[in-house]
């Protein structure tokens, strides 16, 4: 494995793991067999795992923190607040909107280090900016938690270039995730270039297209009724049908390379610049290790231009989110 730096202060895998369908969004999961995988995930060398307060609400965390206790010197956690969540209410059904109060940040701050049983948050991300609270205001709560020793490096997640220029003037930002994929990249138009002027790493999340460009996903059907997919415009049926045939020919470009449709696809992510490190979900050993493996995948700029040409964005049917669910992110 090779590693990537996430602004000055963090040293990460190429690939980290994002570990939100492991307790949230993507149907049941075994919990036995998500301890394994993020086992075998530091055996390979990745040391970069992505939760948040709100996945589960408050599950995944736990879940982080019973797995890797015994091998905290070996992984960056990063963990994200921003949510309101309302009590006893499950799942998604249990997120009321942002809150990026300065006393938001550091209660749940507080309350994710003894959820992750760790003494200092490696990567504390806002996870949607808070329209009714200055940025400045946040990111200096945030900062404050840095000099207390509670938190090492900031985030950001979903914010629009504008809001990644003020967050930094207060406090140096590590790294800022957004949604970023062959068939998602709304980055490219201003955030990427200006994470690179500043010297903030990049994170893309659903690297692989919510498991789409997996190709695993044939029918609606494959999906479990509670699946959070469900919901997003691109897996509607009239949306569906179109976005399916279209990974027919990442799977081509991909059988002609001898490699996984996965594989490809999170191999165009990585080559897109030693400043960006994906965190692909991955809930099996197996898709664990075929995306460790496509890491060390090399693509010309012209493969990569092709790759991009074949799946650009304009090709796919449906936008990446609900209307109300994009009214949070660019902010």
């Amino acid at each position: 494995m090779k590693y990537r730096k996430l602004g000055n202060e963090l040293t990460v895998s190429t690939v980290g793991l994002g570990c939100m369908g492991m307790s949230f969004a993507y149907g049941e999961a075994d919990e036995n067999q998500s301890i394994r995988t993020l086992h075998r995930a530091v055996e390979l060398g990745v040391n970069f795992f992505d939760t948040a307060e709100v996945y589960g609400p408050y599950e995944n965390e736990k879940l982080i923190g019973k797995a890797l206790k015994d091998r905290r010197d070996q992984v960056v956690i990063a963990t994200k607040f921003g949510f309101r969540i309302e009590p006893g209410k499950p799942a998604t059904r249990a997120i009321r909107g942002v809150d990026g109060r300065p006393e938001n940040a550091k209660a749940v701050a507080e309350a994710s280090l003894g959820r992750l049983g760790i003494d200092i948050i490696d990567l504390y991300y806002q996870h949607r900016v808070d329209p009714a609270v200055p940025i400045e205001e946040t990111v200096g709560a945030m900062a404050e938690l840095v000099k207390e020793g509670k938190v090492r490096a900031l985030g950001l997640s979903e914010a629009s270039a504008a809001t990644i220029r003020r967050a930094h003037s207060v406090h140096p930002i590590a790294a800022v995730q957004s949604e970023y994929s062959l068939w998602s990249r709304d980055p490219e138009q201003e955030v990427l270039a200006t994470c690179r002027e500043l010297g903030i790493g990049f994170v893309p999340y659903s690297p692989l297209g919510r498991g789409m460009l997996t190709g695993a996903i044939r029918r609606l059907e494959d999906l479990a009724a509670d699946d959070f997919r469900r919901s997003l415009p691109r897996f509607q049926q009239e949306n569906f049908e179109a976005n399916a045939a279209l990974i027919g020919t990442l799977e081509r470009l991909a059988s002609a390379r001898e490699v996984t449709a996965a594989q490809l696809a999170l191999a165009w992510v990585v080559n897109q610049g030693e400043d960006i490190v994906p965190i692909p979900g991955a809930r099996r050993i197996e898709h664990l290790e075929q995306n460790v493996a496509a890491a060390g995948i090399v693509l010309t700029e012209g493969e990569r231009a092709e790759i991009g040409e074949a799946l650009s964005p304009e090709r796919v049917a449906g936008r990446r989110y609900t209307d109300a669910s994009l009214a949070l992110t660019n902010r």
